[in-house]
């Protein structure tokens, strides 16, 4: 099949991917405003703007989104601008709801990120900022996987076609010199697709003898029995590689600037906020969670999924080039032209403000 109709399929089978369903309306679930994010007495709007629709996951990986909501970050620097948060579980709905302007700006992974900005030719969003990086791991059946060459002939879930996980399996496979059809899964492993929230029931099934998952998935299955066979950390220079970005309407960077240099200020002091206070962090993630889903993740989930999770401003945009490269290599995606899909200006006006180091675009920004 050619690779532009593998791309065209990939998108399709992604876009009917579902929901989270919260309280499911329109693209994204409203969450629940806990009474945290109070406007300000006193507060102005900035340029006038009543609300700024901000979307996320209902992950750990997305433990900024989280916090900065439940904390009251991202509405203290937005003063009276308020912020209308949606939660959302698939990538692509996300890049929709972006496109159909029922959001601003998202918190999203970096396969998503590049399939929306091709797609669009590169007229829809721009990532302004990091937020995380790690929190992936390939856990099994201790019983039937051993080593990872214990892995040919088994059953692998991942969350998605042509999500961020199931590119990076697939590419590791490849550099096993295991050879899997990128669109049935089928080959020397098996490629199940499934989505983050049955994969620890078909892990307990034994429909499935493993996962390259995010946290907390990952932690859900070690809860189960599963072992952690391999970090993805431990693939990548340095053990970063972006998981996490921020992105934006290109059309709201321009018409309303202060308030997207608002959001990433909320950003960086959650982050800051995060790294200082890991423990108190968790559990704000945590409480956002349980507010959102009506169930906390249990400690022996919570803990270790926060611990492999760096927090971080910088989007590690050389990683994000060699994502897109591993998707190339799988068949996932043609080759794309990235240059101009970071604008990381209001950003680093922002790092400087705060007296923080400033960070690059790996040749990837706007002109």
């Amino acid at each position: 099949m050619p690779a532009s109709s593998v791309l065209r399929r990939s998108f399709a089978v992604l876009a009917a991917l579902p929901l989270l369903t919260l309280a499911a309306c329109g693209y994204g679930s409203q969450a629940k405003d806990d009474g945290a994010a109070k406007v300000a007495a006193g507060a102005k709007k900035i340029e006038g703007l009543d609300t700024v629709k901000i979307g996320y996951f209902g992950n750990l990986t997305h433990g900024t989104a989280l916090v900065g909501m439940q904390k009251g970050f991202f509405q203290k620097a937005l003063g009276a601008t308020k912020v209308e948060p949606a939660v959302f579980n698939a990538g692509p709905s996300e890049i929709e709801a972006l496109n159909s302007e029922s959001i601003d700006i998202g918190w999203i992974g970096p396969s998503p990120a590049i399939n929306g900005y091709t797609k669009a030719d590169g007229k829809n969003l721009r990532i302004i900022g990091g937020s995380a990086s790690g929190g992936v791991k390939l856990v099994v059946n201790p019983d039937k996987i051993k080593s990872l060459k214990d892995v040919k002939g088994k059953r692998i879930a991942t969350p998605q076609l042509g999500n961020t996980q199931d590119v990076a399996f697939l590419n590791w496979a490849a550099e096993q010199g295991w050879k899997v059809d990128p669109q049935s899964g089928k080959g020397d492993v098996t490629v199940v697709r499934s989505d983050n929230k049955v994969t620890p029931d078909a892990y307990k099934a034994g429909s499935v003898d493993g996962a390259w998952v995010p946290e907390p998935t990952a932690s859900k299955l070690v809860s189960e029995g599963g072992k952690v066979l391999l970090d993805e950390a431990s693939l990548w220079p340095d053990k970063k590689f972006v998981i996490t970005n921020i992105i934006v309407r290109q059309e709201f960077l321009e018409k309303h600037p202060k308030v997207v240099e608002a959001v990433l200020k909320g950003s960086v002091e959650t982050n800051k906020w995060i790294n200082a206070n890991p423990d108190a962090a968790k559990e704000a993630a945590n409480k956002l969670l349980e507010q959102e889903t009506g169930k906390a993740l249990p400690a022996d989930v919570l803990d270790p999924a926060w611990k492999s999770i760096r927090f971080t401003d910088d989007p590690l945009a050389s990683t994000l080039n060699t994502e897109a490269e591993h998707a190339v290599k799988a068949g996932l995606l043609e080759k794309p032209n990235l240059k101009g899909i970071y604008d990381l200006a209001p950003l680093n006006k922002v790092l400087k403000a705060e007296g923080e180091p400033t960070v690059d675009d790996a040749g990837l920004g706007v002109k």
